[in-house]
Formats: C-alpha cells, sequence, structure tokens
C-alpha cells in the first residue's frame, strides 16, 4: 500500500478533470443525501443507483440520474457504472433482518465486479473504525471492514474513510441520543457506555468526502477520520442533556446487555427497531483514530470538537433518514 503525499495547501490538490461523473451508491441514506447537496453546488454531473422510489429530484436543487436497480443483482450495478470516473460507496445492510453480513458481502462483490468492468477510476467508501487486535469486533465493524477489503480488491484505486460516531440531524446514531436523552428521564448505564468513541461532525465527513475525489492515490489508501474530542455515549448523552437543558439521572449498573439494551431502545424509538442491536453492539468496541494522516493529507480541515458537533445537529435541517 502506497502512501499518499501530504499536502502544505488545500490548493495543492490535483485537480482531475476526467473525474467529472460521479456515481453515489447508497444516495438515499443520511450521508447519501448530504452529499449530493454538497457535490451539486460544485456542478458535478451525479447518478445515483436506487433499488426504490424514495429518491426523487425533488429532494434536490437540480436535477440528478437516478438509475433503478439492485446491489445484488450484478447487470443492473453494471450499468449504473457506465461512463463513471468517481464512485463513492456508502450502502450498508443495517436495516434488513437478517443475514446482513452475507448481504453485505453480496453486495461489495457485486460492485467491485461492475467497476473494474466499467473502468471506473476511483472509488471513495465510508467504513468504520475498530481495532480487530484490540478484541472481536461487532457483527456491524467486522462487516463495514470487510467491505472495504473486498473492495480493494476489485483492482481499482480505494480510498476508504474509517469513522466512528458520526453527529448530524438525521443520523442513526445522533437520533439514538436525542430519543434517549428527550424521552427517559432515567437511564441505566452500563459499563461498556463508558468505552471510548471519536464522534465526527457530519460537515467534517463531507469535506473529508469531497476532497478526496481530487487527493492523489496510485493504489489504496485507508484514513482514519474523527473529531477533536474522544466521548463515550455516556459523555455525548450528558453533553446534549446539558445543551437542551434537560436533568436527567444516569444510573450505572454493572450488567445490561446489547440485547436487553436494544429492547430498552425499541421501547422508546421504534423506527430503529432492526438496526438498535447492531448499532449497540459496536458501543463495546473502542473507536478512535490512531494515527495522524488526515491531518498530514488533509490540512486544510480541521474536525471540530464534540460540543460544538451536537449544538449544529441539534439545529440542523433534517435532509433525510438513515446512515452512520
Amino acid at each position: 500500500m502506497k502512501t499518499i503525499t501530504s499536502l502544505k495547501e488545500p490548493e495543492h490538490l490535483k485537480k482531475y478533470s476526467e473525474r467529472k461523473n460521479i456515481l453515489i451508491i447508497g444516495a438515499s441514506g443520511y450521508i447519501g443525501k448530504k452529499l449530493i447537496h454538497r457535490l451539486q453546488a460544485e456542478k458535478y454531473t451525479i447518478r445515483c443507483l436506487v433499488r426504490n422510489t424514495k429518491l426523487a429530484n425533488d429532494d434536490f436543487q437540480n436535477p440528478i440520474q437516478i438509475t433503478r436497480g439492485d446491489l445484488l443483482d450484478l447487470e443492473s450495478v453494471k450499468k449504473a457504472c457506465k461512463g463513471i470516473d468517481t464512485a463513492f460507496y456508502l450502502a450498508h445492510s443495517l436495516d434488513a433482518k437478517k443475514d446482513f453480513e452475507r448481504l453485505e458481502t453480496i453486495a461489495a462483490t457485486n460492485f467491485a465486479i461492475a467497476a473494474k468492468s466499467e473502468k471506473i477510476k476511483r472509488i471513495i467508501y465510508l467504513g468504520a473504525l475498530g481495532n480487530p487486535k484490540e478484541g472481536p469486533l461487532s457483527p456491524h465493524l467486522k462487516s463495514r471492514q470487510e467491505v472495504g477489503t473486498l473492495l480493494r480488491n476489485s483492482g481499482i484505486p480505494v480510498l476508504e474513510f474509517q469513522a466512528s460516531i458520526v453527529l448530524g440531524s438525521g443520523s442513526l446514531s445522533f437520533e439514538m441520543i436525542r430519543a434517549l436523552s428527550e424521552r427517559l428521564p432515567m437511564m441505566l448505564m452500563p459499563r461498556w457506555v463508558l468505552v471510548k468513541a471519536q464522534p465526527i461532525s457530519v460537515k467534517d465527513v463531507m469535506e473529508y468526502l469531497f476532497q478526496g475525489m481530487d487527493c492523489p492515490i496510485e493504489e489504496n489508501e485507508v484514513i482514519e477520520i474523527g473529531g477533536r474530542d474522544q466521548f463515550s455515549y455516556r459523555d455525548l448523552i450528558s453533553e446534549y442533556c446539558r445543551q437542551r437543558g434537560l436533568k436527567r439521572i444516569l444510573i450505572p449498573v454493572p450488567v445490561l446487555t446489547p440485547w436487553l439494551s436494544s429492547l430498552c431502545l425499541q421501547l422508546v424509538t421504534p423506527i430503529y427497531a432492526t438496526v438498535g442491536r447492531k448499532l449497540i453492539e459496536s458501543i463495546k468496541n473502542t473507536t478512535v483514530v490512531n494515527n495522524n494522516k488526515a491531518s498530514l493529507v488533509f490540512p486544510s480541515i480541521r474536525p471540530m470538537g464534540v460540543s460544538e458537533a451536537i449544538e449544529m445537529a441539534i439545529n440542523e435541517t433534517v435532509y433525510g433518514r438513515g446512515g452512520n
């Protein structure tokens, strides 16, 4: 794996004029919709592969190309990849009721085959932090990292960003924090909610994804991204409550399994009945940045801290549900 050349100023990023045709996989999710808005501000031609009618041009300032298909159908994926220069892979199968790991493997394999066949020049993938050397990863985090491996095996240069909790109004993790904080005057806090993460604002995620299109790479790169602070879920709930002026009682308990916690979550936020347990299982893994590569490669991006990110999320316009 070759290292990206460090850059001193953002204007030194080499502009690839041929990378104007953009494909977004996972465009109907929270991150996908945000990215469409970000790219439209720069006049890129955007195509989205979707399997339903939830994504419509009425949602956006300018028209986008909407291709109907399914990542589980190789031929429809090849059709979506024709004429594409750079592809963003933002899809996941967290909402699948069973076998989500198998579905994610099939989807990533199909996309890797199609991207290679249609000569896509670059894949940008938003994956997940988590160090398997520190202990077994949750099924969700393990699957996210295996998807990255499958994409890199395509033979196409892949820039993989690995992130922890994404803070933004509409993101799954933030909406869970919001729902629990707003609806429960008293919460049980098992030990694993003290595990450290490195939350990142969705605004900073967008900037990494956007600059990733023009960052010179020859082969594959994995870049860990996070905000300025390391916070646990308990810290996040406390900070959210502080900003909202909510008085909540957080009771430490020695044992509370993710399964029991997910049942409680479903009572409070039924919308997360399928994905809640998968996300809660991931909280038991430390998800922090272990190197400074992001700051060397993208010196113009200075991620905000948790307090600022939560304040922005509380006041943010919701473009859509779904995402990390």
